[in-house]
């Protein structure tokens, strides 16, 4: 196990991951604008509000590094090659939904932060970003793969929800939709593709029935892990949640408000009813 995540397994059907909280800031960083700046890329306690779940049975998988180092919500394939000293020997993507992201410098290395500050004044070495992708990004997805492996194989099936956080408003740089003012949550599976709707039907419900605003697959869909590891035919279920920062924290200062316990205990109740659920039961 690499010392940057850190796992805790499960026994039950669940799996949740948090790939963005990391504040573990690497020495080989190098980056160039104040940590202050770096932290606003956090998903800010996201860990913290998900702290429960070894406690009811479900795997636990948490990225201890900074997204912004290297983020494994984006497949290898997603390079900045702008970023690089030299030529990416390896497969660049082609995809025109990911390569929206790499253009907003939002790809497996970021290039800049959500609101337009440069995160390097120097090219990043080949071998540095390889070496982010063996210590960082295999080590994690070799984690929330073999987890929902378990998962599936003691239970005929597994659901993963993939936990994030988000701005109230979108900024500049961080999705196609700048200036958008965010639900509550936003509920993702890549249009049906990575867990069956009638599964994220009931959380975008139940979620609503505790007076929260949901939004389905808008502005966020789910990336690479969901994408990775969600396939409903065989009865694997990936959800991303994105949580609205302003419901439990300062997006300025970053320190939790009163909302925050309030909010972590819908998060349990969620996840209890997700143990209640067979997503069999929509086939």
């Amino acid at each position: 196990m690499s010392s940057l995540v850190r796992i805790v397994e499960g026994s039950t059907p669940l799996v949740l991951d948090s790939p963005h909280s990391g504040v573990n800031y690497p020495a080989d960083f190098g980056h160039a604008c104040e940590l202050q700046v770096l932290r606003q890329a956090e998903d800010t306690h996201v860990e913290k509000l998900y702290d429960f779940a070894p406690d009811v049975g479900a795997a636990w998988i948490e990225a201890l590094f900074p997204r912004s180092y290297i983020d494994v919500n984006r497949n290898t394939t997603e390079v900045d090659v702008t970023l690089l000293d030299g030529p990416w020997p390896d497969p660049v993507e082609t995809d025109a939904a990911a390569l929206a992201k790499v253009r907003l410098g939002k790809g497996l290395v970021w290039r800049m932060t959500d609101d337009g500050h440069p995160i390097y004044d120097r090219p990043l070495p080949v071998h540095e970003l390889r070496s982010r992708i063996e210590r960082c990004w295999q080590p994690y997805h070799d984690a929330v793969r073999a987890a929902i492996a378990a998962a599936h194989a003691r239970h005929g099936y597994s659901i993963h929800l993939n936990c994030h956080s988000m701005p109230a408003v979108a900024s500049a740089y961080s999705t196609d939709f700048p200036g958008l003012v965010h639900a509550d949550f936003v509920i993702g599976d890549r249009d049906g593709t990575s867990a069956a709707p009638a599964l994220s039907a009931r959380i975008c419900e139940f979620l609503a029935s505790l007076g929260y605003s949901v939004s389905y697959n808008h502005p966020y869909k789910g990336v690479e892990l969901v994408r990775r590891y969600g396939d409903p035919r065989r009865q694997r279920h990936g959800v991303q949640v994105e949580i609205n920062r302003k419901l439990y924290m300062d997006e300025r200062t970053l320190e939790p408000h009163a909302g925050f316990e309030p909010l972590r205990r819908h998060l349990r109740s969620l996840v209890e009813m997700l143990l209640r659920t067979d997503p069999r039961q929509f086939a």
